[in-house]
């Protein structure tokens, strides 16, 4: 399943991918990979997807700043076993899944709308919208 895929997902998985989240959260704030690639990186956990089976997690990161997006993914891959190892003794789970590490798009998509929003084109058209829609409109508070 692809991150921008709406099939829905379980209560457990849903559970179970946030435990997965938090544990890994604290793991890369305490700096507990001894990997070069990860010295002094910080590291943000947006998501954890978890299979329909539970033995495998994708976790979406982002570098702070959005730098050196592919060595940081290079040296998270190879710091996964070590990542299940530290997690499987502060998660309660029968057995932790696999980890897997992709970069969240999702930063990237949120600016890149925003930037088209912004474009003379659109906003002109968002206007027009706007005065289109007589005075019974409720603009709010």
């Amino acid at each position: 399943m692809k991150r921008g895929e709406s099939r829905s997902r379980s209560q457990r998985q849903l559970r179970v991918g946030e435990v997965i989240r938090h544990a890994l959260s604290q793991l890369l704030e305490r700096g507990e990979a001894h990997d070069p690639g990860l010295d002094g990186v910080s590291i943000t956990v947006t998501e954890v997807r978890i299979s329909p089976d539970l033995r495998n997690a994708t976790a979406f990161v982002m570098p702070l700043g959005g730098f050196d997006t592919t060595k940081v993914l290079e040296s998270l891959s190879r710091a996964a076993p070590f990542f299940r190892r530290r997690m499987a003794q502060s998660v309660q789970l029968r057995r932790l899944p696999a980890l897997s590490f992709e970069l969240d798009g999702s930063f990237d998509n949120a600016q890149h709308i925003d930037t088209l929003l912004r474009t003379p084109a659109v906003s002109s058209d968002v206007d027009a919208s706007r005065d289109t829609e007589g005075p019974g409109r409720d603009d709010g508070p």
